[in-house]
């Protein structure tokens, strides 16, 4: 996640990073950019259309579409953004939920072999949680055409949940813990598993294809229609016009392509990292 003062707003304008959507469509701006002075070139220059009532009503159609548009990308980037906040409440329940583990093992426990074994297993289902919300395949696991070898492919945090509950369940036949105790530890091992399943419903949901791609041919039909009807008024301006508002209708799908996934490696997605480290220190403190 990308460190910054929120307040410095002036840094924004004429900084660029790694993660900003100008590297990124610059290539396609230089396109857009010679497509859109040629069109204009021809309508006013060659083929002369200045006169042409019907060509200069395209306007009329930009004005409607771009109130669709608009509406289509709030509802886009708001969805992206309620699946990224919804993640990194999964991971803050986590943390939580890990260090009340914790604190009730460190009361309850007296053998040190005992407080060991969770100091190292309750930061490792964090950091196992972290690669498999990583992995690739975790993304592909309600696809149809794909077909994941379970041998291959076993549920690592699962794996964590269950010996954390063996381990309670251990102690409670070893008369270490009481009938009560095991209730209570057991609802914090079920939290660790719904919160896996959460964060698994955010990775491996993303947003229907249809929607998806309909946008995207919304945006480049949008765009590439734009010189037709703004050529006669703006001239060869048409050129950098047409490309600034290619970047800012890209920009938002690009954002929202970014943090709907918020579990990878780019610039603004969640530091899932750094809060397993985080959960490790904290249970070292505590156990």
């Amino acid at each position: 996640m990308i460190s910054y003062n929120t307040k410095d707003w002036f840094t924004f304008i004429f900084r660029f990073h790694k993660a900003d959507t100008f590297r990124t469509l610059f290539p396609i701006m230089l396109a857009i950019g010679a497509y859109s002075g040629i069109i204009g070139y021809l309508e006013v220059e060659y083929w002369q259309l200045a006169d042409n009532s019907y060509v200069k009503n395209i306007t009329i159609m930009h004005g409607m579409l771009g109130f669709v548009i608009s509406l289509l990308l709030v509802f886009r980037t708001n969805t992206a953004y309620d699946r990224w906040w919804e993640g990194r409440k999964m991971w803050g329940a986590l943390v939580n939920n890990s260090r009340n583990f914790a604190l009730k093992l460190s009361v309850i426990l007296q053998d040190e072999k005992d407080r060991n074994y969770f100091r190292k297993m309750i930061p490792c289902y964090a950091s196992i949680l972290h690669k498999h919300l990583n992995d690739t395949d975790t993304s592909k696991q309600l696809f149809d055409d794909v077909d994941l070898e379970i041998d291959h492919h076993k549920h690592k945090p699962n794996q964590i949940a269950k010996m954390l509950f063996q381990k309670i369940n251990d102690l409670y036949t070893s008369k270490k813990i009481t009938g009560d105790q095991l209730i209570i530890l057991n609802a914090e091992v079920l939290s660790f598993t719904e919160i896996c399943g959460a964060c698994e419903r955010i990775k491996n949901t993303p947003i229907p294809y249809s929607y998806s791609a309909f946008l995207k041919k919304f945006i480049f039909f949008y765009v590439m229609t734009l010189p037709f009807g703004y050529s006669f008024s703006l001239g060869y301006y048409v050129a950098p016009v047409v490309v600034f508002i290619f970047y800012v209708l890209a920009s938002l799908e690009l954002i929202a392509e970014e943090i709907e996934d918020p579990f990878g490696t780019d610039e603004n997605d969640l530091p899932i990292h750094k809060i397993a480290e985080n959960i490790k220190k904290h249970v070292e403190e505590l156990i």
